[in-house]
């Protein structure tokens, strides 16, 4: 091989792959490889580098088809005083710079080639080398949950299938009042996007967090989205999540596509003067927020305060 790399410049590469192929880097070298022939001269031997023209110094180029030939015969006692050995034959002066036979180039990165044993892809570890509390109930002390609507329990259900990014549901509340009077029915508007709201398993017959979420053909969410409004008691605290709110609706129409529109909702009326949160957000059949390709998208939700009045 590192007389190949003496007689034609465009054979380097060949010598070095093969060398590297015999010292275990090769997965490595292939992408030098690949580099070099992606070079300017692509239907050549020489893989991005021009030929360039012997000095008086140099040996005289040799034909490459006719460099494995033997020499005319001669007598075995005598020797041509002016035919010179090959340079080939001397490695030292010709060799390129030396290495390691075990250590790849500079530019190679060892950990995109594969692991030890040498394959390419190589399996991931077990949760991906993360410490998983568990990814089913069967280590819970916790009651397997039926679809009603009790805790604590386990859910065994699959969390099911999550949309692409740009396919992702997202809701926004676009139009509510700033001010109601208490006991005073009001409107709000919800525009919802890439949510196909057909799918709504009763969470009080049983239908909550049974099922597992579902793409349509086009790869959208089913499912529908819920409104509702609670008083709050204080702005400066998080609220109690416990009580049932002054008002709760589902909305299930079977419309719903990738292009935004809008329902509006009738609120029946708040129960009191203070301050009101009402919020939308979107719902798998089963009652889940929707899942997301990232973490860092922000959920199908939204909500406004109102001010409740006598």
């Amino acid at each position: 091989m590192i007389a190949g790399v003496v007689v034609v410049g465009g054979s380097i590469a060949i010598a070095q792959f093969a060398s590297a192929e015999s010292n275990g880097t090769a997965a490595c070298e292939t992408t030098q490889a690949t580099t070099l022939r992606t070079g300017g001269n692509r239907g050549g031997h020489h893989h991005g580098s021009k030929p360039t023209s012997p000095s008086a110094n140099d040996p005289a180029p040799v034909d490459e088809t006719a460099a494995p030939q033997d020499p005319a015969p001669q007598d075995p006692g005598q020797q041509d005083p002016g035919q010179q050995e090959p340079a080939p034959q001397d490695p030292a002066p010709q060799d390129p710079a030396p290495q390691d036979p075990g250590t790849p180039p500079e530019d190679c990165d060892e950990g995109d080639g594969g692991d030890d044993a040498g394959n390419e892809n190589p399996a991931p570890p077990p949760n991906n080398g993360l410490e998983v509390l568990g990814r089913t109930c069967e280590n819970s002390q916790l009651e397997t949950h039926d679809g009603f609507q009790k805790a604590p329990r386990c859910v065994e259900t699959q969390m099911g299938e999550v949309s692409a990014a740009a396919q992702n549901p997202s809701l926004l509340i676009t139009r509510s009042p700033l001010r109601v009077r208490a006991n005073t029915a009001f409107t709000l508007r919800i525009s919802t996007r890439n949510l196909v709201r057909d799918r709504f398993l009763g969470a009080a017959v049983g239908g909550y967090y049974l099922e597992s979420s579902f793409l349509n053909a086009q790869g959208l969410e089913r499912g529908h989205f819920h409104v509702a409004c609670r008083m709050l008691d204080s702005l400066s605290r998080a609220p109690d999540p416990a009580p049932v709110p002054a008002f709760f609706k589902a909305v299930e129409d079977g419309q719903g596509n990738a292009t935004p529109d809008s329902v509006e909702v009738q609120v029946t009326g708040l129960p009191r003067q203070g301050i009101a949160q009402c919020a939308a957000w979107a719902g798998d059949g089963s009652h889940r927020a929707p899942m997301m390709e990232r973490a860092n998208q922000t959920p199908a939700f939204d909500a406004v305060r109102i001010v409740v009045t006598r």
